[in-house]
């Protein structure tokens, strides 16, 4: 970081491509000096697990990254034993005494460690990101309470398994379930919601400079109208960079009714959602001059 404050934490973010208001900024900061780990909710697109990479890339840290899914469990998010190995040293050790057998068999040779124990035996900090955690079940948030809280895990056959160095760590949720108050008290919290028109039109000029800022304004105003409707996925702010540099490469200079309806597949996602967003938005835009 270039200063040991929210300011440089803010500063260090954007030279990486990353925005961040004040609370993210904020959150980040203390999640490097007090050692807690950050959750991160809002709705999908906002930016959540650009928030883990933009710290990796910040910092120096490799990403060390868990997607969840539903019925995710302790071997592919931990660790799990190698039984094809064991089998062998087993066999191999038939003629000897079983109990320096079985004691072999459990050392950290045979050991597959998976992002968790990745994270927690790496010899370089790193930022762990366990994403979307509300697709996971309570058991397995169980699982991950002596991580959050002591950053170590423990191996029956092993022990205690400490960080040798200190992790960032980042869980992000859609908030499709309640997560629940164990998890939350031993994180830091901050809550993601799509941007205001000024800040999301930085972010495009951002990440598509060829754009004039006229054109920028106009289409994150038009992203607004698209996001205020019930829609299955409102489009996500990486969306509205992708229809940023379409744009662009469409040669237009404002968005009229024939350009939206030739681009709107960039940012709309679902069938039922292009039906409704061409009669509730597309029929407000101008047609196309002569």
């Amino acid at each position: 970081m270039p200063d040991d404050s929210v300011a440089g934490v803010k500063s260090s973010l954007a030279e990486v491509g990353y925005l961040a208001d004040e609370p993210a900024a904020l959150v980040s900061y203390l999640a490097q000096k007090l050692g807690k780990p950050i959750l991160v909710e809002g709705p999908a697109g906002v930016g959540k697990t650009e928030l883990a990479k933009a710290l990796s890339r910040s910092t120096g840290r490799p990403l060390v990254r868990l997607q969840c899914y539903e019925g995710l469990d302790e071997a592919k998010a931990m660790y799990e034993w190698n039984y094809r190995k064991q089998l062998l040293r087993i066999q191999a050790g038939n003629e000897g005494d079983w109990d320096d057998v079985q004691e072999d068999i459990f050392g950290t040779e045979f050991l597959l460690t998976r992002p968790l124990m990745q994270a927690i035996s790496s010899p370089e900090p790193v930022v762990l990101l366990i994403d979307e955690i509300d697709k996971t079940d309570q058991e397995f948030e169980a699982m991950l309470l002596e991580l959050l809280s002591d950053f170590q895990i423990t191996i029956p056959e092993l022990g205690q398994i400490s960080a040798t160095t200190m992790p960032i760590v980042v869980l992000t949720s859609n908030d499709s379930r309640e997560l629940t108050e164990a998890l939350k008290r031993r994180c830091l919290y901050l809550w993601l919601d799509y941007p205001g028109i000024e800040r999301e039109m930085e972010i495009v000029l951002l990440h598509a400079p060829e754009i004039n800022r006229e054109l920028a304004r106009r289409l994150v105003e038009v992203i607004e109208m698209v996001r205020a409707l019930d829609l299955k996925k409102p489009p996500s702010i990486a969306e509205s960079i992708d229809w940023a540099r379409t744009l662009v490469l469409m040669g237009v200079d404002d968005i009229d009714r024939e350009t939206f309806a030739n681009s709107m597949s960039i940012i709309v996602k679902h069938r039922t959602d292009i039906d409704l967003v061409a009669e509730r938005v597309g029929l407000k835009l101008p047609e196309r001059s002569a």
